[in-house]
């Protein structure tokens, strides 16, 4: 029975800052672009990364 009284204060302030965070991250917009994330891990790096490579030894001459 004191166990409850423990737990159950603790469950609802973690509850509660959760919800918190939640209202937030919604107020700062963190929300407002999930598409964006997902297309940018599909975009292809490589050429710009082996451009830069090569931009790098030529200063080498």
């Amino acid at each position: 029975m004191t166990s409850l009284v423990i737990t159950i204060p603790i469950a609802l302030v973690m509850g509660l800052v959760s919800l918190a965070a939640f209202f937030w991250a919604l107020r700062r917009d963190q929300f407002e672009d999930l598409e964006g994330a997902a297309n940018r891990i599909l975009i292809d790096d490589e050429d710009e990364m082996e451009q830069a490579e090569a931009d790098d030894g030529q200063d080498r001459i």
